[in-house]
């Protein structure tokens, strides 16, 4: 129970941040942002870790931590032009496209998980204004933001058993303030300081959102299944939601509406419904 918990403290501090980063992207570059919030996070993962990480951990962290940037650098980058509200929702659709990528490690999938998939597109074109034109590049950007977590959340689910949870965090962390940094050193000349408020929104994200969020994930992760795992953090989305209309003024209309429930529908009903998998399947997926 500690860890479903937990997981769920998670995912509102996630939904509120969606309303925090888009405000902070406005006023400051992209990258920048990315690599100034993964430093802090390392660095309060590395005064709580206290230790180097294993081999073992050092290299499956690394590519964790790879999927984990991709995520963010797509999510980040899609927020300059959607809602936070849209980009909660669309970022959800992780909870259907993870058992997708399962599918690779030699998971069977469920019809339901497609029928999933296509009533969640469906609500992820009527959300962006009902027809395939109104999609924008934000949009888009965070659609192929939730693939990354799916991807992330897989292989977490694989590779976490075993290891310790702090150093997986920590290196998770690492890589990707190494990739952010990287990135942005061709902008380093001409980007300034960043403000009060953008301060406030990389002490929220890189401690609370990050840090600490993925320490938590990680941990709970050797103790649930990834499905379990993508149930607890389909809330995310509502989440977002709830923030992007109190804080950021938001509003739907009747057509957006519609999409949203059909979204929210797809990621929470999917994981509500009873798997088909038979135990022999789950109990094998822990041990790639």
């Amino acid at each position: 129970m500690i860890f479903v918990l937990l997981l769920l403290a998670v995912t509102a501090v996630w939904g509120w941040t969606f309303v925090l980063v888009k405000d902070a992207i406005s006023q400051y570059p992209t990258l920048p942002f990315l690599a100034i919030r993964f430093a802090l996070a390392l660095v309060v993962m590395a005064v709580v870790v206290h230790r180097l990480p294993s081999r073992r951990a050092l290299t499956r962290g690394a590519v964790i931590g790879s999927a984990l940037a991709a995520g963010y650098l797509a999510q980040t980058a899609g927020l300059q032009f959607t809602s936070p509200g849209n980009a909660g929702l669309i970022t959800g659709l992780f909870v259907v496209f993870t058992p997708l990528i399962e599918r690779l490690t030699g998971r069977s999938v469920p019809a339901r998980t497609y029928a999933a998939v296509v009533v969640a597109l469906a609500g992820t074109v009527l959300l962006a204004g009902g027809g395939t034109t109104a999609l924008n590049i934000g949009d888009l950007l965070v659609l192929v933001c939730a693939v990354a977590f799916a991807v992330h959340i897989v292989l977490l689910s694989h590779w976490s058993p075993g290891l310790p949870s702090a150093q997986l965090a920590l290196v998770q962390m690492a890589t990707a303030a190494v990739l952010f940094t990287a990135g942005s050193v061709p902008q380093a000349a001409s980007t300034p300081a960043p403000s009060t408020a953008v301060w406030f929104a990389i002490g929220v994200t890189g401690v609370f959102a990050s840090a600490l969020a993925f320490f938590i994930q990680t941990w709970a992760q050797v103790h649930l299944t990834a499905s379990r795992t993508a149930l607890i953090l389909a809330t995310e989305p509502a989440w977002a939601l709830f923030f992007s209309i109190l804080l950021a003024g938001q509003r739907l209309s009747a057509v957006q509406a519609a999409g949203a429930a059909l979204m929210l529908m797809a990621i929470i009903g999917h994981e509500l419904a009873p798997s088909a998998a038979p135990p022999a399947v789950k109990t094998a997926e822990r041990k790639i």
